[in-house]
């Protein structure tokens, strides 16, 4: 597979046969976004990032639910860059060599936390293998920054740590969210598909190694449904997230970003996404949230209280 590179990110064009282009799902005539009328503070609030060179990862993932969200005055850090060593098929973040960290960006972030007089936070970041700690201390100085604005809450929505974890989380421990988040994004069968380089045991162990030693502290995952997985399946992660301590859980559609990435297999219904909610409230999660357009950090203030 030809592999084509602008300076440091990476595009890998995703190769369908006729047989392939013909059965590409088109989006249903329901699963539209509404966009606000007045794209002042949408306009605002993509300035200010801009200014401080920060990212968001509404932006940076093609995320539907960016004009809803930045309309509201809510947006989601990503921290440590814009490219992720990563090569996940499903995901518009770049890919490629990521940069040097910006040991300036949890003081950037604390000023527009202020500036926007946000009351609730939720930091990602793409993964960063080339790290030690895979950028665990950085989490960290973000988390302890932002806690110097008083009556705040932070959610961390975290990569793997592939094969730093116990490093990760001993750093992360020195000052935890309020919620952890680890999202599997689909089943076990399709791993090597969906997230090439991750673990599902190790993902699901991620979670319940944070929970042990926090035991106080909400953990939370989220699934992307429409890949080819079967809805036995889907409860079967529903049951192992349970086991491992998760509370709170999000369920949404893949949508796909480009043709360079994993075609759509399934469009769920408004009333199957209901039926998972279901499903999940009655294995005992205390917060379930799904729904075509839902995303892990979506509403992620509402989904914590």
């Amino acid at each position: 597979m030809n592999m084509f590179r602008k300076k440091n990110i990476y595009t890998i064009p995703t190769i369908l046969s006729s047989n392939q282009k013909k059965t590409i799902l088109k989006k249903p005539k329901w699963l539209k976004v509404k966009v606000p009328s007045n794209l002042n503070t949408i306009n605002n609030i993509k300035n200010i990032l801009k200014q401080n060179s920060l990212h968001s990862v509404c932006e940076e993932a093609h995320c539907p639910n960016l004009p809803e969200c930045f309309h509201q005055g809510t947006a989601t850090f990503m921290i440590l860059g814009s490219i992720c060593t990563r090569k996940c098929p499903f995901c518009a973040v770049k890919k490629g060599r990521a940069l040097k960290v910006d040991v300036n960006e949890p003081k950037k972030i604390f000023q527009v936390v202020k500036e926007l007089n946000l009351k609730y936070v939720v930091l990602t970041s793409v993964s960063r293998d080339d790290l030690k700690d895979s950028g665990a201390k950085h989490f960290y100085r973000c988390i302890s920054e932002i806690r110097k604005k008083k009556n705040i809450k932070v959610e961390i929505l975290v990569p793997d740590f592939r094969g730093k974890e116990k490093i990760a989380l001993n750093i992360i421990n020195k000052c935890p969210p309020d919620v952890f988040n680890h999202n599997l994004e689909n089943v076990p069968r399709l791993y090597n598909k969906v997230r090439p380089g991750a673990n599902y045991s190790n993902s699901l162990n991620l979670l319940y190694e944070f929970k042990k030693i926090n035991p106080s502290i909400p953990t939370k995952s989220g699934l992307m449904l429409g890949l080819g997985e079967r809805v036995c399946e889907v409860i079967s992660v529903l049951k192992d997230l349970k086991s491992v301590g998760v509370s709170i859980i999000t369920i949404g559609q893949y949508m796909q970003p480009s043709a360079s990435h994993l075609p759509v297999k399934q469009y769920f219904t408004y009333q199957e996404f209901n039926d998972f909610q279901n499903i999940a409230l009655s294995l005992g999660f205390s917060r379930v949230f799904c729904g075509p357009l839902v995303r892990s950090s979506y509403h992620a203030d509402q989904q914590y209280l």
